[in-house]
């Protein structure tokens, strides 16, 4: 990679109110990066960082892709905005028809949104007005499950189970409840892949049935693999047992899969890779490889077509945003699914995800490492916390490992990774020997 063009940095870093960030902290010494390409960012001294983070889970195509980047050009000079209410352009409809192709069985429907937040909060609308279309309307009661992460609008945060993301904000949403997590570290610390141990815990779903009667129950909707809590690895024969019982009370599953979708785990969707399938898929994130923002809500045959009723004059669902389907995302989504296609990201998860295991897992034996967690190309090292001050080993371990050139995720004392697709074995040795050096001095 070309080294970077100096670049001085603001002079005044007050005025963005920075998301999800310590923001004195950041302000006091900021770590700006400035460009990018393939594998590697470049900060505002000309520091390479390697990338384990695909950005936020996903640029996992990797990054300044000339193929997008030529696609998003000529989308602007051709049409740069189109009504998406009572209008369309080709590009929408192309781009849903590829996606839905991607999908097995019937979820051959996809309603177009701006993020995985936006995603949530249409498949939860979408359950809920499903029943009443059907003339089931008592169904309203929406079950998250503990340690979720569903996006941070107030229907994501309240089928979401993440206590900071929840505490700050007063009353959630009426009618909601939570299953229980998957995590059980004493059973199931150290373990490769799918726990053999958990499967049981699909059941307690089957306590809140009793508790609320299963006819109250529009949606549960859970992530295949929980990745902003810290990587929860769902047991073997936990989501088939989510669905047996959903099917057996009438209730839609939906999968969050903004994180594992587009090849994250070895397979194109977390669909594919367990074999189950729901009756809604929520997805962003990869969908335009991070470029622009864009998320997509897959639908089944039968979600979709209960609200193709009534005088074809009338509106069916009254919902959608300014910019779904926007013409310039879909341009980058379409020659993202090219690149994904012709280099065969979607798989590639399957085909590194040994050595990747092997190498989160060689970081046992360091010290405050309590456990680690892996699937596909996830990787996740939860550290013991440094009493009375929890978050700030893994916060430690964030700065040092930027020092030294790796950027990591840290929420909790957990260590998150998820690289782009397109990491080779060399970069892998590079990442896990820097974080070894940063983990080993870390006190």
């Amino acid at each position: 990679m070309t080294a970077a063009t100096s670049y001085n940095r603001p002079n005044d870093l007050s005025a963005f109110w920075m998301p999800f960030t310590a923001n004195r902290q950041f302000k006091q010494t900021p770590r700006m990066l400035v460009s990018a390409e393939g594998m590697y960012y470049t900060t505002d001294d000309n520091r390479q960082i390697l990338d384990g983070t695909a950005g936020l889970w996903c640029c996992n195509a990797g990054h300044k892709r000339a193929k997008i980047n030529e696609a998003v050009r000529a989308q602007l000079e051709e049409m740069d905005y189109a009504p998406a209410f009572q209008m369309g352009h080709p590009k929408a409809f192309e781009l849903a028809t590829r996606l839905a192709q991607l999908m097995p069985g019937d979820l051959n429907h996809v309603f177009y949104t701006n993020s995985g937040s936006e995603s949530v909060e249409t498949a939860l609308k979408i359950a809920i007005a499903y029943h009443r279309a059907r003339g089931d309307g008592q169904r309203t009661r929406l079950i998250g499950r503990e340690r979720g992460y569903h996006g941070v609008n107030f229907g994501g945060i309240s089928v979401g189970g993440i206590p900071t993301n929840r505490k700050t904000f007063g009353t959630m949403l009426g009618g909601v409840d939570h299953i229980r997590h998957t995590h059980l570290p004493e059973e199931n610390k150290f373990v490769r892949g799918e726990p053999e141990n958990g499967a049981w815990l699909a059941d307690d779903l089957e306590r809140l049935c009793a508790l609320h009667d299963p006819s109250t129950i529009a949606a549960v909707i859970v992530e295949p693999v929980a990745g902003s809590t810290g990587v929860l690895i769902p047991p073997q024969g936990y989501l088939q047992r989510l669905r047996e019982i959903c099917t057996k009370h009438g209730i839609l599953l939906i999968f969050d899969e903004v994180i594992t979708g587009f090849g994250r785990i070895g397979a194109p969707f977390a669909v594919d890779y367990f074999g189950v399938q729901p009756d809604m898929v929520t997805t962003a994130k990869g969908l335009t490889n991070g470029t622009i923002p864009m998320g997509a809500v897959f639908a089944t045959d039968a979600i979709h077509d209960a609200f193709m009723t009534g005088p074809e004059n009338m509106i069916e669902l009254f919902h959608g945003y300014t910019y779904s389907g926007n013409p310039v995302a879909c341009a980058a989504g379409l020659a993202t699914l090219e690149i994904y296609e012709e280099e065969g990201l979607l798989t590639r998860g399957a085909e590194l995800g040994k050595y990747w295991e092997d190498a989160v897992h060689s970081l046992a034996d360091l010290p405050h490492v309590k456990d680690i967690r892996n699937l596909g190309l996830i990787g996740a090292i939860e550290l013991e916390s440094i009493e009375g001050m929890p978050t700030k080993r893994a916060f430690l371990a964030f700065l040092q490992a930027f020092e030294k050139g790796i950027l990591i995720r840290t929420t909790g004392d957990i260590i998150a990774l998820s690289p782009p697709l397109i990491i080779e074995k060399s970069h892998i040795d590079e990442l896990f020997g820097t974080l070894r050096d940063v983990l080993k001095n870390l006190d």
